[in-house]
């Protein structure tokens, strides 16, 4: 077993429920209140800065050239069609980003998840928090794909971001990087590394909770 399968083998209920939770249904169907996706998007939009920061301190941790080089493609889609679809939904959806909403308690500890990664100088650590976050995406948008074209943009274009071959080349990329380094960690680094998996894994799920239950908008 790879070791990113057996990550995921630890957190497994928190993975199903983040991966197939009601937010998400409700977002695929069309049926999410405007409102509600608003305030989660408001939310969602204060991770911008901490995950450009955590996937570029990756990029300058990665064992070799070859190994950031996809990273580093990827950081342009976070800063470039990622932040764009941000903007323009938000906007359509009749809110704003400046000033920025409060975080939520979920959200404030997932910025701080992040931090401690970026700072933590473990390649490992940033791999694994990023791992999570683009594959439980990957998960819950992917069955959801072939509905993405006949949705209002603001929920189709936010499954098409998290699907699709070039986004499974992401999570492969990254399933693939922590695979990679795991047998060469000590094992207080990979304790350390499971430790920011589970975590991570755990926040996804209150994030999504959160968001059902109703993020204040701005």
């Amino acid at each position: 077993m790879h070791p990113t399968e057996h990550l995921k083998s630890l957190v497994a209920t928190d993975w199903q429920a983040a991966t197939r939770h009601p937010f998400t249904d409700q977002l695929a169907a069309g049926t999410l209140p405007k409102a509600r996706m608003l305030a989660y998007l408001q939310q969602d939009y204060l991770f911008i800065e901490d995950f450009v920061r955590l996937l570029a301190s990756a990029i300058a941790h990665a064992p070799s050239l070859p190994d950031a080089i996809p990273a580093a493609q990827f950081l342009g889609l976070i800063s470039g069609p990622e932040n764009t679809y941000f903007l323009r939904a938000i906007a359509a959806l009749g809110g704003t980003t400046e000033p920025p909403v409060t975080p939520h308690p979920i959200t404030a500890e997932f910025q701080a998840l992040m931090r401690a990664a970026a700072k933590s100088g473990s390649y490992a650590q940033m791999i694994a928090v990023l791992s999570v976050a683009e594959w439980t995406y990957l998960d819950w948008a992917s069955p959801h794909a072939n509905r993405a074209a006949d949705l209002p943009f603001w929920f189709g274009e936010w499954i098409t971001l998290h699907s699709g071959p070039g986004f499974e080349g992401v999570v492969t990329y990254l399933r693939g990087q922590l695979d990679q380094v795991w047998p060469s960690l000590t094992p207080e680094d990979q304790a350390a590394a499971q430790s920011a998996f589970v975590t991570a894994t755990r926040l996804e799920r209150a994030f999504f909770d959160a968001a059902l239950a109703g993020y204040p908008a701005a």
